[in-house]
């Protein structure tokens, strides 16, 4: 007989914890700051903002009471709903993303939370458990591999039918690939420093101060306050630069503190059939993807990070990489990676993605059909800035100034863009590279490309050249271009997509 469970009764908790963090800015306003006011905007408010708490507390004890599920060794079994109930069954082959986030409040009661990605379509495309026992989330994710590790040991079984290496050699081998564990990376100091510097966080602090100081003026009066220790501060030159020093070291301080708070801890791990990725401090959030689910790579380049050689890599996948309201963000390998490390990891993490540095380049003539095409940006641009004639510091008819800045970096990102892109066919893999300021590597196996679309203006007719787009299955689907491609790369490109069709096959029997 299957056990049906409720969630953590802390799950309650959690949410009447949510509804007064957003409800915060009602309740200061309401109960604090405008106590006092008897109108009856204020007056009735109070009473509706009780009412609305009231109903959200009840509605989240019935949602606690009529929420179960269960599990047995095939598919998790889920029932909700406080009138219309809904009953749902999802088998645990579909899972292809484990998540799990602990956040502040979790580690202070002890608990976690853990989602199972599925590739299902629509709102319940995943199995959630926002508040529960690190002790069931074992329970839970061993289920799941359990499952996956029979399904693994029944096709063996079935390959030693045909005569294969003896059942318990395969077993053995599998159990022992299973067990390795090989930490791939974790940022040092100095990896932490980069990254403070590479995403500008440092910056963040000014903001947060003045959008503070926003806030709290709006109830209470500073103005009077600040003004005699902002005249007494500016009275001296030395004063200015002590304060201004102080202010900069204030902000590279909390730009560290900022990226070891959200990096401190981050690793990048995997097995034999999954990839593992940590990260945070505070709170915890980990993330875990079997290599068969990858359906492409996405490295990124941004200016900066071209300067001191670093590189993004993205693991684009089928499922969900979030959880719950909070984007996760956990598909990025590291956002910070030296560039000969990006690549390292990759291939070993999945040996089947093996990157070309080697690449092609676009031809000259792809250039001039850049170069000529017209910049709807800037004509928009510059009607609007001829009609209206704004002063830049004052000075009049600088309107030409703006117009001419823009259309040199619209030029200077089209040159950019025809360095930057290149391409490969490397057989089973493609490899697509473009982008001005910013650069993005991308690449896919022939299997994983559900869709190619081939077009070609007139433009590119007179020049040889032509468009190509790739569409592979993720969330949200990834589309891939490459613009002003030789008609030669096309022709190869459909002889080699055709191919696939063998691939599809083999993948379908086996």
């Amino acid at each position: 007989m299957i056990a049906i469970r409720r969630h953590h009764p802390a799950t309650v908790l959690f949410k009447i914890g949510k509804l007064l963090r957003n409800s915060i800015f009602i309740i200061l306003v309401l109960f604090v700051f405008q106590a006092n006011n008897s109108s009856t905007l204020f007056v009735y408010g109070r009473y509706a903002f009780l009412l609305f708490f009231l109903w959200s507390l009840v509605s989240s004890v019935l949602n606690w009471l009529t929420t179960t599920y269960a599990l047995d060794d095939q598919r998790f079994y889920l029932r909700r709903g406080i009138f219309n109930k809904t009953d749902q069954s999802i088998p645990f082959s579909k899972v292809q993303n484990i998540n799990r986030h602990t956040s502040f409040s979790h580690r202070l009661l002890g608990l976690t939370s853990i989602s199972f990605e599925t590739g299902i379509a629509g709102e319940d495309s995943s199995v959630k458990f926002e508040v529960t026992t690190k002790k069931e989330v074992l329970r839970l994710e061993s289920a799941v591999q359990e499952h996956k590790e029979s399904l693994v040991t029944e096709q063996l079984t079935s390959e030693d039918d045909t005569g294969a290496t003896p059942a318990t050699e395969h077993e053995q081998a599998t159990q022992k690939q299973l067990e390795e564990h090989i930490i791939h990376f974790q940022p040092t100091r100095r990896d932490l420093l980069k990254a403070s510097m590479t995403s500008f966080s440092f910056l963040l602090l000014v903001p947060l101060l003045a959008s503070l100081y926003y806030n709290v003026s709006e109830f209470v009066s500073l103005e009077e306050r600040l003004d005699g220790i902002g005249a007494s501060l500016l009275a001296s030159p030395w004063m200015i630069a002590i304060v201004a020093i102080l202010i900069i070291l204030a902000s590279f301080l909390f730009g560290i503190l900022h990226s070891f708070i959200k990096y401190g801890k981050y690793e990048i791990s995997s097995d034999s059939q999954r990839v593992y990725i940590k990260k945070g401090v505070l709170s915890h959030a980990s993330f875990s993807i079997a290599k068969e689910r990858v359906q492409a790579i996405e490295i990124t380049q941004s200016f900066t990070k071209r300067i001191l050689g670093l590189a993004e890599v993205k693991l684009i996948s089928a499922g969900s990489l979030s959880l719950g309201s909070e984007e996760l963000n956990i598909s990025s390998l590291y956002p910070f990676l030296p560039k000969k490390k990006a690549y390292a990891i990759v291939s070993e993490l999945l040996p089947g993605y093996r990157i070309q540095e080697d690449m092609q380049r676009l031809p000259r003539r792809a250039l001039w059909v850049r170069m000529l095409k017209p910049s709807w940006l800037w004509l928009i641009a510059t009607a609007l800035l001829f009609y209206f004639q704004p002063k830049f510091l004052g000075i009049d008819n600088t309107w030409w100034i703006a117009s001419s800045v823009l259309l040199l970096l619209i030029l200077a990102s089209r040159i950019l863009d025809f360095l930057h892109t290149r391409y490969c066919l490397h057989d089973e893999l493609i490899q697509l590279k473009n982008g001005g300021f910013t650069s993005t590597l991308f690449v896919t196996k022939r299997e994983k490309i559900i869709e190619v679309e081939i077009k070609q203006n007139r433009i590119q007719r007179a020049f040889g050249l032509s468009s190509l787009q790739t569409v592979t299955r993720a969330r949200p689907i990834h589309t891939s271009y490459l613009e002003d491609i030789p008609d030669s790369l096309a022709s190869t490109f459909r002889h080699w997509y055709r191919e696939r069709s063998k691939e599809v096959k083999l993948d379908t029997t086996n």
